[in-house]
């Protein structure tokens, strides 16, 4: 039964009772139907750490309108909820405050922290499932994971296993990334680059028999201490007779080979390069091709060791500034140039990496990478935009061994387990009770996993993987990934991978990669820059529909976008134009459901009816290319300009009239095409579009569950197209009465020489109603032209406005002088701006592109203005 709307749209009294009401219902929910179409979304599973923000907005944003879409369409849609334990981030959380009470990890041991950790996890963790309700997320709450819970955690512990079985986990001493704050190893990809300012030194390795030497140049002096090799190109006729000779390494005084190796880049600073092994990935093969010794001259910390002789106890920055003032006082710093590098740091914390030899496990990539690449080079998974695809490709055609431990406590604890007699290590599922030597006693690796080790694993594991669920049948593989491109080789990458390797079949379909969203001036939301906008402040102010819509209309795939209040204040307007529109509606339905009967529409019901039928044809083809951004323009541009300006005004006369017939199918025809806008707004403005639609009569329960629109009654384009030249003849005569100043109230006798009269007959009511007209005079030849009058010209025909019923012309000619010198004051006021130096050079640009705007734009006026006066000069 219909209900009364409220006269104004209070998002805050109505976006928690409505959520509320939809949980309670359980309308987020999929079941395994095997009569529906299954259609699945795995959420990017945010950290227990974090707190919503724009990108999350944007993100989820997305997700939401495809999955309410497919859901409406009839699909059994389901998003999968969950979180990230995230070890890095939380394990760094936990310690800060465990330092604000004095306490360290190692003083209360593994098992008090893990215990600390899991409370902390309940306390924060649903922080954020819960501000991606007040966004509107229709998420499947009752089967909500996390990558630590129970089923996850054997996933990942089986996973382990397989691939470990298959040899392609190992154990070994290899160069990893360590970074000295978090104290653990860090994969490739978790390591960030950004150029800074540095030094080349170039220092001097004199000869063994106390000649000059070699001259080597480094952007890492510290590391000489654990140098043990100078290496040069073997084509290079500069070092060809000191190959195989040694030198002397400065400071530490202990004789190191030179060596021959076509690693080595003759063009680059000296075209002699010392090798350290230990802290050096590319040396590091290179010590491994001349079996080099391999020694670490820094501690986990960062803090130089007992293998780097008197700089023993320094921080490596500090150990850098002694050892460039040593050579310096030795003669031995040949030279410093100023050079600007990339300087590799850790991705949490922003340290500055420190490649150094560790005993880690790694998981082989090459032979694993092979059928995620063909997957997507077969078009098994798509990358929309496609060029995205090109990173992809990028990452795994180089692909490296992933170094999958981390020297932290909260995460996956890596199921490897070793023998407390015979030393014997052996991986399983669950611990292991008894070694082949009869020992019972194990003691498990103390590493965990990196998270994107859980998180490659998601999309199945989430649905009940390694066990056969008919989840797990039904729902995978699934059908979007939306994602920032920032993790495409983070987290894609990997779950392609995985999904290849154990399921045998791509993850997903589509990857929607989509950008981050900036601040107005086009800068990255940043805590430095205070310039980050709360996503939870905006709904609060305009409501979650208001900031959908706003995010939805500035999305394009792959690009970023810049948040814009206006924007939000604009959606938010654009609600409220619907809420009117809706409450005109309903004030008028006398109980009508919207039934059309199609031999009683005039050609003003053809029209919206046909205008609806593409605006559906356009939007659903939008949402199926995941072009939310056309969406939104489309159902903005037909609700706002088609629906609310022009339907609902042609309406009116009809429903006000006494033909109680056409005032019937007049209403049937809006509440109709009212339904189906607010369906096809739904996956956008969810909560206001609820509201409404089980206002109307004869409506489903929700609008969530109610039928995605179909293009109906067809065969309405010819009308359609009469009523749309129609239009376009009644927007030019308020275009000509708006330029001569002539207010709506006074209505005048339009003459009109038609081209298609049978047009401008079928819509004479309309043309008097909306051109201000008292009558419509048709005229067949030009002899019939009343005089001084102004015309318009379009298809359909020429429309005559007779000015001495419109304007008294000597007063418009006053008024328009007026305005003209007005506005010649504004370009020499602008000009004189524009030509000021210190203005220019010194004022923001976007305040100068402010002025040459306006520039631009009194100039346009100055030319109408006099193009106006030379015309009523020319009738006196």
């Amino acid at each position: 039964m219909a209900k009364e709307l409220s006269k104004t749209y209070d998002p805050k009294q109505t976006e928690d009772r409505i959520y509320k009401h939809w949980m309670e219902k359980g309308y987020f929910h999929a079941e395994v139907d095997e009569n529906k179409k299954p259609f699945t979304i795995v959420i990017p599973p945010p950290n227990i750490t974090g707190q919503l923000h724009m990108g999350h907005a944007l993100d989820n944003m997305i997700q939401d309108a495809l999955i309410r879409t497919k859901r409406m369409q009839g699909y059994a849609a389901l998003w999968m909820p969950g979180m990230d334990h995230a070890s890095i981030a939380t394990e760094v959380k936990i310690v800060d405050a465990m330092a604000e009470e004095g306490l360290t990890k190692e003083e209360i041991g593994r098992e008090a922290f893990l215990t600390r950790a899991w409370a902390w996890k309940d306390q924060y963790g649903g922080r954020i499932s819960e501000q991606l309700k007040k966004l509107g997320s229709s998420l499947d709450w009752e089967r909500e994971r996390f990558t630590m819970d129970e089923g996850c955690n054997r996933a990942v512990r089986v996973a382990f296993k397989k691939l470990y079985d298959k040899g392609l986990i190992y154990q070994g001493d290899r160069i990893i990334n360590w970074c000295p704050s978090c104290l653990t190893a860090l994969s490739d990809a978790e390591v960030e680059y950004e150029e800074r300012d540095s030094h080349l030194w170039h220092i001097r390795y004199p000869a063994e028999d106390g000649g000059k030497g070699i001259v080597v140049a480094t952007t890492r002096p510290e590391t000489m201490l654990g140098d043990t090799a100078v290496a040069v190109n073997p084509k290079d006729e500069r070092y060809k007779d000191l190959i195989g000779k040694n030198v002397i390494l400065p400071l530490m005084n202990r004789k190191i080979p030179v060596i021959a190796d076509e690693y080595v880049d003759m063009e680059f600073g000296t075209g002699a390069v010392k090798i350290t092994p230990a802290h050096d990935p590319n040396d590091y093969e290179v010590g491994k091709r001349h079996n080099l010794p391999m020694p670490r001259i820094m501690d986990d910390a960062g803090i130089i060791n007992n293998n780097g002789g008197d700089y023993a106890g320094l921080d490596r920055n500090e150990a850098r500034n002694q050892i460039v003032a040593d050579l310096k006082d030795e003669g031995l710093l040949a030279e410093t140039e100023d050079h600007v590098h990339n300087v590799g740091h850790c991705y949490r914390c922003n340290t500055t990496i420190e490649p150094i030899i560790s005993k880690q496990w790694f998981v082989k990539m090459k032979e694993l990478a092979k059928p995620a690449i063909e997957a997507v080079e077969d078009g098994r998974i798509k990358f929309v935009p496609e060029r995205f695809a090109k990173i992809y490709f990028n990452w795994m055609y180089n692909i490296r061994d992933w170094c999958i431990s981390r020297q932290l406590w909260w995460g996956h604890r890596i199921p490897a387990y070793t023998c407390n007699d015979c030393g014997k290590t052996v991986v399983e599922i669950d611990a292991p009770t008894a070694c082949d030597c009869g020992c019972t006693v194990f003691t498990q690796d103390e590493d965990v996993l990196d998270t994107w080790f859980s998180s490659g694993l998601w999309p199945f594991s989430t649905l009940g993987w390694p066990d056969e669920t008919p989840e797990l049948k039904f729902f995978y593989p699934t059908d979007v990934l939306v994602t920032g491109y920032d993790i495409i080789f983070f987290w894609v990458a990997r779950m392609i991978v995985f999904g290849m390797e154990m399921m045998g079949d791509v993850p997903f379909r589509y990857v929607n990669i989509h950008g981050i969203v900036r601040d107005e001036q086009g800068r990255k939301m940043s805590k430095s820059l205070d310039n980050g906008v709360d996503p939870l402040e905006v709904i609060d102010e305009y409501g979650a529909d208001a900031l959908r819509f706003s995010l939805a209309m500035g999305v394009s795939p792959g690009n970023d976008m810049r948040f814009y209040t206006k924007k939000v204040e604009a959606a938010r307007n654009f609600a409220n134009k619907i809420w009117n529109a809706s409450r005109f509606v309903l004030m008028n339905s006398d109980g009508k459901t919207g039934t059309i009967d199609e031999s009683k529409l005039d050609i003003a019901d053809k029209w919206i009816i046909s205008g609806l039928n593409t605006a559906i044809t356009e939007i659903t083809q939008n949402m199926d290319d995941m072009e939310l951004g056309l969406a939104t323009q489309r159902i903005y541009d037909f609700t706002w300009s088609e629906l609310c300006d022009w339907y609902i005004e042609m309406a009116k006369p009809r429903l006000y009239g006494e033909d109680t017939q056409v005032k019937e199918s007049t209403i049937n025809v809006l509440v109709y095409v009212l339904k189906n806008t607010l369906k096809l707004l739904h996956p956008f403005m969810p909560f206001l579009t609820e509201e409404i639609y089980t206002s109307l009569p004869g409506a489903d329960e929700t609008i969530m569950l109610s039928s995605w629109p179909k293009v109906e009654f067809a065969g309405l384009e010819q009308d359609a197209k009469q009523m749309a030249d129609v239009m376009e003849l009644i927007r030019a005569i308020r275009g000509q009465r708006a330029d001569m100043n002539v207010p709506p109230s006074v209505r005048t006798t339009l003459t009109i020489l038609a081209q298609n009269e049978n047009a401008i007959k079928a819509c004479e009511e309309y043309i008097k109603k909306l051109a201000y007209a008292d009558e419509v005079v048709l005229i067949s030849n030009q002899n019939d032209i009343p005089e001084n009058s102004v015309s318009v010209v379009c298809p359909v025909g020429e429309a005559f406005l007779p000015l001495s019923e419109l304007i008294d012309i000597g007063k418009e000619t006053e008024r328009l002088q007026k305005e003209l010198k007005q506005t010649e004051q504004e370009i020499a006021r602008a000009q004189g701006k524009l030509n000021n130096k210190g203005f220019t050079d010194k004022a923001p640009e976007s305040l100068v592109q402010e002025e040459k705007e306006k520039l631009q734009m009194h100039t346009e006026m100055k030319q109408k203005l006099a193009e106006r006066l030379e015309y009523l000069e020319s009738i006196k």
